[in-house]
């Protein structure tokens, strides 16, 4: 019997929303799975868990989660949902039980790009001026593009924890960007190394999917195919 392929659903991050995977979605329909891009809240993380939880609800076969940014942290949570058979981290955050984004950015130099971040009413978003250290891979229009159309979370949620991180019980992979400057690299393989992550280090800045898609693709392929139920 041929196996039954996985849904993939995605989770953004914190200044994006779900049109970020738009270089991904196209192949993986082709190639036969069911995906959906939740569009998070950016208001709390347990609005950010119920997103992922109905995109979950929408899909007929088991999925893995695929989290970017900060949507590492929104998958560590919502994955341990019945349906989910693994998760796969982007240049993403991953708590430890009660720990926030804030403690664990809180361990290495700040990122260069919090240093161009405007706020007003408790909500966060990159300055214009911003936009090179988080996506500086990307044409000039492309980064202009980003700035536009991106979220502004409450900036409250980086204190959020959970109790009982996902990546415990389910098989991880992790895509590490050794040119990031939102997300350090050095963060980034201390929490892939703590979960026991499958991890591939690219050449990009913090939008993999964007820069280095086909990298991202062959990645969750990995996970595909190592999850697929006969």
């Amino acid at each position: 019997m041929a196996s039954r392929k996985p849904s993939i659903v995605f989770a953004h991050g914190l200044w994006a929303d779900g049109s970020c995977f738009r270089k991904l979605i196209p192949t993986l329909q082709r190639e036969g799975h069911e995906v959906i891009s939740a569009q998070n809240t950016l208001d709390s993380l347990e609005g950010e868990v119920d997103a992922v939880h109905r995109a979950l609800e929408r899909v007929s076969t088991p999925a893995i989660l695929v989290g970017h940014s900060w949507g590492g942290f929104v998958i560590s949570a919502a994955g341990n949902h019945n349906k989910v058979a693994g998760l796969v981290y982007l240049a993403a955050l991953s708590p430890e039980g009660g720990e926030s984004a804030r403690d664990q950015i809180g361990k290495f130099a700040l990122p260069e790009v919090f240093s161009h971040v405007d706020e007003e009413n408790g909500r966060i978003w990159i300055a214009r001026d911003g936009m090179h250290y988080f996506c500086g891979d990307l044409s000039h229009e492309d980064q202009q593009l980003l700035w536009a159309t991106q979220g502004a979370p409450r900036a409250e949620m980086l204190t959020s924890t959970i109790d009982n991180p996902a990546w415990k019980s389910k098989p991880t992979w992790y895509l590490l960007t050794t040119e990031d400057q939102a997300l350090p690299p050095a963060l980034q393989r201390f929490v892939s190394q703590r979960m026991g992550a499958t991890t591939v280090e690219v050449n990009s800045s913090h939008v993999p999917m964007l820069s280095q898609p086909d990298v991202v693709l062959d990645l969750i392929r990995k996970a595909a195919d190592a999850v697929a139920t006969a």
